[in-house]
């Protein structure tokens, strides 16, 4: 796949969200709920697969966006599957990537694997249900962050920031 010319000489990179696991969530259902996560930045919508009859879903799914303005937050959306109506929303969540993609730029090397770089502190302007670390992890700048679900009784969703640099595109 051929990117234009003119996204390469934009593009940071690609960002890699792992989308671990979802704790506690609502239940929409009789008695559960087949949750699904939806992620959007900006014009870029992807979404995971949805996992039947389950309050603490293991996605462990990689949605990957591109990057062009790392002032864009990243909006998640938990939605509840129903064959036959539309799906309940069970709660979002919005988290920034800046401060992700500062840690990438002090350019760091070779530090002890688990090194922390970086700490962001829950708070009334974050859905940080407790701190974020970014660590140095075997060679890679990595973000675990544990979102609290806003708009719904309960849940949190645990997802990972990866980074990806592409050959060819501006870089960071």
């Amino acid at each position: 796949m051929e990117h234009p010319k003119s996204l390469m000489e934009n593009l940071l990179g690609l960002l890699r969200v792992r989308v671990k696991r979802g704790v506690n969530l609502a239940v929409r259902d009789v008695r559960s709920s087949d949750p699904y996560v939806v992620l959007k930045m900006g014009k870029q919508k992807l979404k995971t697969h949805v996992i039947k009859k389950n309050v603490n879903p293991e996605w462990n799914e990689d949605i990957t966006f591109s990057v062009l303005d790392p002032n864009l937050s990243i909006l998640l959306t938990v939605y509840d599957h129903d064959t036959f109506s539309k799906d309940d929303k069970m709660g979002d969540a919005e988290f920034e990537i800046l401060p992700f993609i500062e840690a990438l730029r002090m350019n760091i090397t070779g530090l002890p694997s688990g090194t922390v770089i970086s700490r962001i502190q829950p708070s009334k302007q974050n859905c940080m249900a407790n701190e974020s670390c970014i660590t140095y992890t075997g060679g890679k700048v990595i973000q675990d962050m544990i979102l609290r679900l806003r708009n719904v009784e309960c849940g949190e969703v645990e997802i990972q920031l990866h980074w990806i640099d592409l050959p060819g595109c501006k870089g960071l």
